[in-house]
């Protein structure tokens, strides 16, 4: 099993859901987060006052799958966040060792 963690652009989350419902992936957790890259954040003037944003928002796409699906899974996501502009984001892949369903107890596979 792996753990995709995909930080996207928040306006890109219905476009990269669409593109993982249509893989059949059945659940995911979203968080919205905030942090920068190469971007640094930027200048803003509100009210005539300029202030640097440190932190620019994103949201979080956390997935646990099988691994065979991975990489179906990652070109879904790169497709649908891509808009060709710095910020688009990033994926992450990390190993998961177990996973239960706490309800049922199922293990593995099965609690995903």
């Amino acid at each position: 099993m792996k753990k995709i963690e995909a930080i996207i652009k928040p306006f890109k989350l219905d476009e990269v859901k669409e593109a993982l419902n249509a893989l059949d992936i059945q659940g995911m957790t979203v968080t919205e987060v905030k942090g920068y890259g190469r971007q640094k954040g930027h200048k803003e003037i509100y009210r005539g006052a300029e202030y640097t944003v440190d932190f620019i928002p994103k949201i979080k796409i956390e997935i646990i799958l099988e691994s065979k699906m991975v990489k179906k899974t990652i070109e879904a996501i790169a497709k649908a966040a891509n808009t060709g502009k710095v910020g688009d984001g990033k994926i992450f892949v990390l190993p998961v060792e177990e996973a239960i369903r706490i309800r049922t107890g199922e293990m593995g596979k099965d609690a995903i």
